[in-house]
């Protein structure tokens, strides 16, 4: 199945509480997570919750990778959505798991942007939008 991108939803249950509330710990995680997968890092942005608690996002120009921590309950939920083919998202969630310590992890792995009837690949970056996709894409949104 020919997609544009990859989306993993990635829980992660039985984590190390002390690492999932220390925010360098977090963002650090998710900033060489996504340079294990050889992504291009283009921003990064962290919030620390009061009394505990993380949220994040790192965004990359193939897409982002994203977290929110519940350090109280030794649980994280992460998203990593990856456009292309040399990015390896699955890298990045194996990197992650060991990171948190996460005895209980499972991922779901969706295929987003899934356009072509003909099962062929689609290009990741096209240079220009024809005529004739504008027309599709204006009658879909009707």
């Amino acid at each position: 199945m020919n997609a544009l991108g990859t989306h993993l939803l990635i829980e992660l249950r039985d984590c190390s509480p002390e690492i999932l509330k220390s925010l360098e710990k977090v963002r650090n995680a998710l900033v060489s997570a996504a340079k294990e997968a050889k992504a291009t890092i283009v921003d990064i942005s962290f919030h620390e919750f009061n009394p505990f608690g993380i949220s994040g996002v790192v965004v990359i120009a193939e897409s982002h990778l994203t977290i929110h921590t519940w350090p109280e309950y030794g649980y994280a939920a992460v998203d990593i959505f990856t456009c292309g083919d040399i990015i390896k998202p699955e890298v990045a969630a194996s990197y992650l798991i060991k990171q948190f310590e996460c005895k209980n992890p499972s991922v779901v792995e969706m295929k987003r942007g899934i356009l072509s009837h003909e099962n062929k690949k689609l290009p990741h970056k096209v240079s220009s939008v024809s005529t004739a996709d504008t027309e599709y894409y204006e009658t879909i949104k009707t």
